[in-house]
C-alpha cells in the first residue's frame, strides 16, 4: 500500500498532499455506503418508541417526499436522526455535519437545530423549556426550522404508516452525497 513519508505535516510536500487528496476523494466516494450502514443500525438503536429510529427516518423521509420537497431536503429528513448511535446528546449537530459539505446553509441549518426545535413537543413535560427555540425567532430560518419539525420529525413516530423503503430513497442519497456536489471549502480543509 502506497503511503506518505512524512511523520509530521510539516513536512509533508505537494506530492504528498496531491496523493492524499486523490485518497481522500476516493474515501469521499464510499461515503454513502457508510450512511446506508449507519442507516440500518437506527434499526438497533435505543429506541423506547412506537417505531424504530430508522422507521422514524423513513417516515420522515417519506414525508418529505410525498409533500414533493427538494431532493435534497427529503434526503436531509432521512439522515436528520442519523447522529443518534455516536452522538445521542449532540445528534443534530453531527447529522449537519454530515450533510454540511453537500447542502445549502439554509438545510444545514435546519438540520443542525432540529433537536432543539424539536424540543418544543416535549422538554416541559421534563421540566425544560419547550420555548428554547425562541431564541433563534429572528433567524430568517426559524419558520422553516418550525415546520421541518412539525411535519417530517415529530409526527413520525406512527407504526401504520406507509413509508418507503430505505431501498426507495438510496437513488437520491448517492446522487446527493456524490464527491462532486461536496462544497471546494470542505475538501480542501479536510486534507
Amino acid at each position: 500500500m502506497e503511503v506518505v513519508g512524512f511523520k509530521r505535516m510539516a513536512d509533508g510536500s505537494r506530492e504528498d498532499y496531491e496523493f492524499l487528496g486523490e485518497m481522500e476523494r476516493k474515501f469521499v466516494d464510499g461515503l454513502p455506503d457508510r450512511i446506508l450502514t449507519q442507516l440500518r443500525l437506527l434499526s438497533e438503536s435505543f429506541s423506547g418508541y412506537p417505531v424504530s429510529r430508522l422507521e422514524h427516518s423513513l417516515q420522515s423521509a417519506t414525508r418529505a417526499h410525498r409533500a414533493e420537497e427538494t431532493e435534497e431536503m427529503v434526503v436531509a429528513a432521512l439522515v436528520h436522526d442519523i447522529g443518534d448511535v455516536l452522538a445521542p446528546m449532540s445528534h443534530s449537530e453531527m447529522a449537519a455535519s454530515i450533510l454540511r459539505p453537500f447542502v445549502s446553509e439554509k438545510t444545514y441549518w435546519i438540520i443542525k437545530y432540529h433537536g432543539l426545535f424539536q424540543m418544543y413537543y416535549y422538554a416541559h413535560h421534563l421540566g425544560g423549556d419547550r420555548n428554547a427555540r425562541a431564541r433563534f425567532a429572528e433567524h430568517r430560518w426559524y419558520n422553516d426550522a418550525v415546520r421541518f419539525c412539525e411535519e417530517y420529525d415529530q409526527n413520525c413516530f406512527d407504526p401504520e404508516y406507509d413509508s418507503e423503503p430505505l431501498e426507495f430513497f438510496e437513488p437520491m442519497l448517492r446522487r446527493l452525497f456524490r464527491h462532486e456536489n461536496a462544497s471546494d471549502d470542505n475538501m480542501v480543509s479536510r486534507v
